[in-house]
């Protein structure tokens, strides 16, 4: 309320239309809500990946999702967005500021399989989909001699597809299906040591302009300083590696707990994180798999150091490959 006792105008958040992109911004806006007592207002919207029905690698894939979503915030038509962090592009927005990562959800892949079947159970020839070229890599890398299908939609339409019989699993972002109090339907939730996930997957991105400090400083309430290292440096080595969000690049970082037995010396020594990831050739043949460790502090160093690892060891031919 103004100091003339007029409220405030409920804040307009931009997203996506899809039911997972609704359920994370009703998420993000009921916690701002919390916050700060303002009313939030959802304003569906509508971008190139959504109405182009094309694979995410034939349209372009970087940006697809986040660009028409960004117009409409510079133009002030929205105050605040809310996108899936592995879509957002890793070059910065000119005029935007990545306001918030908030807690991030399990990052790991997760498998819905029709008869509650996990990956090794799934027999040679089973026919498995995904719209993602990451995760259709890894899968033929790990030589079950699956079926590895292109698949576009929402996550019903994908689930849709096991129930029917046209599918006989479906890979997704076990992150979704938790947002979207689907993760009973899971068959297995995938380890990174199979399947790494994307850069930023499980995480969430609130952007605002630049010029708006007091929403900034709002926002920066529902920061999560773990989760916005990690993705950090997964972002990092992304762009380091010059690829995209539809590029065969798998990476995740976690943060490094307290050890309850270090040396009282070691107590204010920052937190390590630990980072590591894989580049896979599309066909699933060769796979180039590192890490590495450090402070958090450095968290994009890290990300650009193990990407020059990955480009040392080769990754430059995979990533072109899948392009």
């Amino acid at each position: 309320m103004s100091a003339m006792g007029v409220l405030a105008p409920p804040l307009r958040l931009g997203t996506r239309r899809s039911a997972l992109a609704l359920a994370q911004s009703r998420w993000v806006a009921a916690a701002l809500t919390a916050r700060s007592g303002r009313d939030v207002t959802l304003v569906e919207l509508t971008t190139r990946g959504d109405a182009d029905p094309a694979a995410l690698d034939v349209i372009g894939g970087t940006g697809v999702f986040v660009t028409g979503i960004r117009e409409r915030l510079l133009a002030g038509e929205v105050d605040l967005a809310v996108h899936s962090l592995k879509d957002l592009p890793t070059a910065p927005a000119s005029d935007l500021v990545l306001a918030a990562v908030p807690v991030r959800a399990d990052p790991r892949d997760a498998l819905v399989a029709s008869g509650g079947r996990t990956l090794a159970e799934l027999p040679p020839g089973a026919r498995v989909g995904t719209g993602s070229p990451r995760r259709a890599a890894q899968l033929r890398a790990l030589g079950f001699g699956l079926d590895v299908r292109a698949v576009r939609g929402n996550v019903d339409t994908r689930l849709a597809r096991v129930a029917d019989g046209t599918l006989d699993g479906v890979i997704l972002a076990r992150a979704g299906l938790l947002r979207l109090g689907r993760d009973d339907e899971i068959t297995e939730i995938l380890d990174p040591g199979q399947l790494l996930p994307a850069p930023g997957q499980g995480a969430l991105a609130v952007e605002c302009r630049a010029a708006d400090a007091d929403l900034t400083a709002l926002l920066a309430g529902l920061d999560d300083p773990r989760s916005r290292f990690a993705v950090t440096a997964e972002r990092g080595l992304l762009a380091a590696l010059e690829a995209g969000c539809t590029a065969p690049v798998g990476a995740l970082a976690d943060v490094a707990d307290a050890d309850a037995d270090a040396d009282v010396a070691d107590a204010d020594a920052p937190p390590e994180l630990y980072l590591r990831a894989a580049v896979v050739s599309s066909d699933g043949a060769r796979t180039i798999r590192l890490s590495i460790t450090g402070p958090t502090a450095d968290a994009a160093g890290l990300g650009r150091r193990l990407a020059g690892d990955l480009l040392d060891a080769g990754a430059a031919d995979l990533i072109g490959e899948s392009r």
